[in-house]
């Protein structure tokens, strides 16, 4: 990708990565009996909990009539349709029931299926993963098994306190993730007394290296002008304090934070909902100031502060993307969108071709920027 492509005018298909882990909605908004819809990578999902806890994910349509089956009834065991009350195992989404046959007619409806996804549940969130797309006209099978397991917040020694947040982005998944990663909008976009100004600006040396699927803001000391990172080095009394700060395909950010004996992790993703519509949901996990009273609710706060203004900037900028502006990328601030937009399509290119995916960075690099 040169430094004037525009990610906007990149083939749709490059716009969303199947075959991956996605957040689908936090955990306690999932509750035992009840159906919740969902929409990932524009594929329309029922959730649930059954009678002893474990989520399930199949796909919001029924298969008779297309009928969702969000709509219909479900009992802890199986899954009812509103329309003609076929029923459903709702982890392998094979049909149990249809009321209608008759006892000599011989439908082996063992062999018709709901599309099923597979379903984690952890750090306060349900997570499905989306296949391939199957062809045009095809049946729905029991589903595979995906070749890893979901993505978890990096967990170190210790009681911790967790909190998360979730915040809809009027912008393309491609948006999303490169403001995510943008290491120059901080002093104009996150303004506060308690975090920095515009007037703190000042040149950032950085060294990245690469990482499978992805890259890796390696271990660096934290910024000199944010008020929390001096009052971190002060409470914890450590010899060194570092933050290392990971993107990894599809579309999450990893950041760690070591000072001694305390840490604090987190985890963001940016998921496609539709073509046009994202998802940011950021959960954190930290051993600091676990003391404080409210403590998690005070994080919430803060990033809730930063989430709001990134999605107020991005739907200020959807504005300007009806238009279909040229876009720009530059050297040294864009070179991680640059990263992300070659990972894309390195990645497409070998599923295509069946050959090992090759990485855009050939090794360490150092980019200096002002922020």
């Amino acid at each position: 990708m040169n430094d004037l492509e525009s990610p906007q005018r990149r083939t749709p298909d490059s716009l969303m990565l199947y075959g991956f882990w996605y957040r689908a909605l936090p955990s306690g908004e999932l509750t035992r009996n009840r159906l919740r819809s969902a929409t990932l990578l524009e594929t329309p999902l029922v959730l649930g909990r059954d009678q002893q806890g474990k989520a399930f994910a199949l796909r919001d349509a029924c298969p008779h009539r297309g009928m969702p089956l969000a709509c219909g009834k479900f009992d802890g065991l199986q899954l009812e349709c509103s329309y003609h009350g076929w029923k459903f195992d709702p982890h392998n989404g094979q049909c149990q029931l249809i009321p209608s046959l008759t006892s000599d007619q011989k439908l082996k409806i063992d062999r018709i299926y709901a599309g099923s996804y597979a379903c984690e549940g952890h750090d306060n969130y349900v997570w499905v993963f989306i296949p391939d797309p199957l062809p045009p006209g095809a049946g729905f099978t029991a589903s595979a098994e995906p070749p890893v397991p979901a993505p978890r917040v990096p967990i170190f020694e210790g009681k911790h306190k967790i909190a998360y947040l979730t915040a809809d982005m009027p912008v393309t998944v491609d948006h999303g993730i490169i403001g995510l990663m943008d290491p120059a909008h901080g002093p104009f976009v996150h303004q506060a007394w308690w975090w920095r100004s515009r007037h703190s600006i000042h040149e950032k040396q950085k060294n990245f290296e690469p990482i499978p699927m992805g890259f890796r803001m390696s271990a660096h000391t934290p910024s000199s002008n944010s008020a929390p990172y001096k009052l971190l080095r002060m409470y914890a009394d450590a010899i060194t304090t570092t933050t290392t700060i990971d993107f990894v395909l599809p579309n999450m950010r990893y950041e760690t934070i070591r000072a001694g004996k305390y840490w604090f992790a987190s985890l963001t993703t940016v998921t496609p909902i539709t073509r046009s519509q994202c998802r940011i949901d950021v959960v954190a996990c930290w051993n600091i100031f676990r003391w404080v009273p409210f403590g998690p609710g005070l994080l919430k706060f803060v990033f809730a502060k930063f989430v709001e203004q990134d999605r107020r900037t991005m739907e200020m900028q959807a504005e300007g993307l009806k238009h279909n502006p040229h876009l720009m990328l530059i050297d040294d601030a864009d070179r991680p969108a640059k990263w992300y937009f070659q990972l894309k399509e390195n990645y497409l290119e070998a599923k295509r071709s069946g050959a090992e995916m090759k990485h855009p960075m050939a090794g360490p690099v150092t980019l200096k920027w002002r922020s």
